[in-house]
C-alpha cells in the first residue's frame, strides 16, 4: 500500500478531510496532504517538490499538463467555487445586490479582508474589483490583506475586519462567521478545481484512484455542503 502526498489548495480542505478516511479504509492506502495557498505551491513544484497528485483550478492544471508535470489520463473536475462576503455573526449583512452597493458597503466598513494579491485567484481578483468600482484609493488603509485559512477568517470572527471576501468554500462552515452571499455576477469569479496525477509520481495508480474516489458522483452532497458548485 502507497503513501499518496497531495499538493492541495485551500478551497477542498474540508470536503477532503471528510472523505479521506473512507477512502483510507477501502483502499489501504494513507493520504498526506500539503493545503497551501496557490502561489507556495507553485514555488514549492518550481524548487523540485515532490507530489503524486495536483489539486488546484483547472487552468493552472492546464498549463502544468502542457509542460509535462501531470498527465492528461486520471484528471477529474471537483468543482466550481464562487467568491463570497462573510461577516461576524450577528452583525448587519452587507447589500451585495449590485456592484454599486458592494462598493458602498465596502466604503462603509471600517476594515475588509481578502486574500494578497498574487497568491491566490479569489486575491488578485479582489484588487481588481477594488480597482474596476473605482475605490482603490478610499480604501487605502481599509484592505488587510490574509488568506482565508492564514487568518483572515479569524479577522472577520474578532471584528478587526467588517466583511471578508473569500472563496465559499473556505468560509461556509466556521464557526463565528456568517455567510453573507456571493458577489454579483458582473464583478464575481468562478474558480472550477480540479485534480491530476503528477509525472513524477511513485504511486500513479494510489494517486488516480484517490481523484476518483473524491469526484464520485456519489459524493457530490459532501461537495455542495463545503461550497462547491457541481461541475458542468
Amino acid at each position: 500500500m502507497a503513501t499518496i502526498k497531495i499538493l492541495s489548495g485551500g478551497a477542498p480542505k474540508e470536503v477532503f478531510l471528510e472523505l479521506t478516511p473512507a477512502f483510507e479504509r477501502q483502499s489501504g492506502h494513507k493520504v498526506d496532504f500539503t493545503f497551501a495557498v496557490l502561489s507556495a505551491l507553485r514555488d514549492q513544484l518550481a524548487a523540485g517538490g515532490k507530489a503524486d497528485a495536483l489539486v488546484m483550478p483547472t487552468n493552472i492544471l492546464d498549463g502544468y499538463q502542457a509542460s509535462g508535470v501531470v498527465f492528461a489520463a486520471h484528471r477529474a473536475v471537483l468543482g466550481l467555487v464562487s467568491v463570497n462576503a462573510v461577516v461576524r455573526t450577528g452583525a448587519p449583512m452587507p447589500d451585495l445586490s449590485t456592484p454599486d452597493s458592494v462598493r458602498q458597503a465596502m466604503l462603509d466598513s471600517r476594515a475588509i479582508a481578502h486574500a494578497t494579491p498574487g497568491a491566490t485567484p479569489s486575491g488578485t481578483h479582489m484588487a481588481k474589483v477594488i480597482d474596476q468600482l473605482g475605490i482603490a484609493e478610499a480604501m487605502k488603509g481599509k484592505v488587510i490583506h490574509r488568506p482565508a485559512l492564514e487568518g483572515g477568517v479569524q479577522l472577520v470572527a474578532s471584528g478587526e475586519a467588517e466583511i471578508g471576501f473569500y472563496p465559499k468554500s473556505e468560509v461556509i462552515n466556521i464557526a463565528g462567521l456568517a455567510l453573507a452571499g456571493p458577489l454579483p455576477e458582473a464583478i464575481q469569479l468562478t474558480t472550477i478545481y480540479g485534480a491530476a496525477v503528477t509525472t513524477a509520481s511513485a504511486a500513479p495508480q494510489a494517486a488516480a484512484a484517490f481523484i476518483a474516489f473524491v469526484s464520485h458522483p456519489g459524493h457530490r452532497a459532501v461537495w455542495a455542503q463545503a461550497g462547491f458548485d457541481p461541475p458542468a
